[in-house]
């Protein structure tokens, strides 16, 4: 890192939420390879320490890794995670809740009382809140011509997506806002893609999904916002550390993006074999109109799971950009696609392999 661009030393207190986590490992790892060695690691429980990974790798590289187990829930365990510290890379999250109060609860309240005691630090420089593609809209856009850069609009009624992890994703961010407005707290949002790796073998459902026993492909040639984990952490950090970037939002996504087609097929060729329906996109669009309908009809017995604002989200043909990313933060990409995909592909091989 140039030393004139860094918001901090090297011995700088750092705190990483989701440590333990897919992306939030690789962060500790990154935040040590740019010099950044004293990290305080919050993790939920003993169970998601992550000692197999994060106390080893202080070992072999002399950093100083504090191991924090603690609840973002609790205010008293906030105040002892934000002692001394001048960058938190807010990174924990409700992913995979199913409730939006459970979601709400550990992603907007969390979020709050981790800003509160960011604000009795006097020597607190930024608060890194890591977001995702999820919060995005562009259902004001015109067919064929969506776009989607840090000034697409996000979703105004988020709960109608009925996705509790987009509705909660944006109440975060409309949190550490107001926060920046009312009490001058130094943030910036890093909104990832889809970020992959080994470790996240899923097929995204941008591509598609196998909810009905047979996967069905829905992106066609869509181009999928992939950013391979190692890139994506080196985004976040470059966020927490560059100058004159606060009140930002970056989009996080790799270049040469593969559409969801090609995606499908690598995938099958590389990691196994199995029947998937393309289904057109004026078809899709239909039978998410029709299963809205349903949901509607139903008053609550169908999950309105596949409606119109999710498929413009997730597969209107849609084009992505890092230009900001580039311009503002210097970010470049360190592992190309094609060596990210072959590492995604060779780590869904042996998931398969084990199963």
């Amino acid at each position: 890192m140039e030393a004139s661009r860094t918001l901090v030393e090297p011995d700088s207190k750092i705190l990483v939420t989701g440590a333990g986590g897919f992306i939030g490992r690789r962060v500790v790892a990154s935040l040590i390879e740019n010099g950044l060695t004293n990290i305080r690691c919050l993790v939920r429980s003993a169970r998601n320490r992550g000692e197999d990974r994060l106390t080893p790798l202080a070992q072999s590289t002399g950093a100083r890794i504090e191991i924090f187990e603690g609840n973002l829930l609790s205010r008293q365990d906030c105040n002892r995670m934000c002692k001394d510290v001048q960058i938190i890379y807010h990174m924990a999250a409700g992913r995979g809740e199913k409730s939006y109060a459970s979601a709400y609860l550990n992603s907007v309240v969390s979020t709050r009382n981790l800003m509160d005691a960011c604000l009795q630090e006097r020597h607190f420089k930024r608060f890194v809140n890591v977001s995702s593609f999820a919060v995005y809209s562009n259902r004001s856009q015109c067919f064929g011509r969506a776009f989607v850069d840090e000034d697409c609009p996000v979703e105004e009624h988020a709960a109608l997506r009925a996705d509790a992890y987009c509705y909660a994703k944006v109440k975060q961010e409309e949190i550490v806002v107001q926060y920046g407005e009312r009490h001058r707290l130094p943030y910036v949002i890093v909104r990832p893609g889809v970020v992959y790796g080994p470790g996240n073998e899923k097929i995204h459902g941008r591509v598609g999904i196998g909810t009905f026993g047979v996967f069905l492909h829905l992106g066609g040639s869509n181009k999928v916002p992939l950013t391979f984990v190692d890139n994506c952490a080196e985004a976040i950090i470059l966020a927490g550390t560059t100058r004159g970037v606060e009140r930002e939002v970056f989009n996080v996504v790799d270049d040469d993006l593969p559409s969801s087609r090609r995606f499908l097929r690598l995938y099958k060729s590389n990691v196994r074999r199995f029947p998937s329906i393309y289904v057109p996109k004026p078809l899709s669009y239909f039978l998410c109109f029709l299963w809205e309908k349903l949901a509607e009809w139903s008053e609550g017995q169908l999950p309105n799971t596949f409606n119109r604002r999710t498929w413009h989200a997730m597969w209107k043909e849609t084009g992505y950009t890092n230009d900001k990313l580039k311009r503002r933060l210097r970010w470049s990409q360190k592992v190309p696609t094609s060596e990210g995909l072959r590492l995604y592909f060779q780590s869904c091989r042996a998931k398969e392999h084990h199963a």
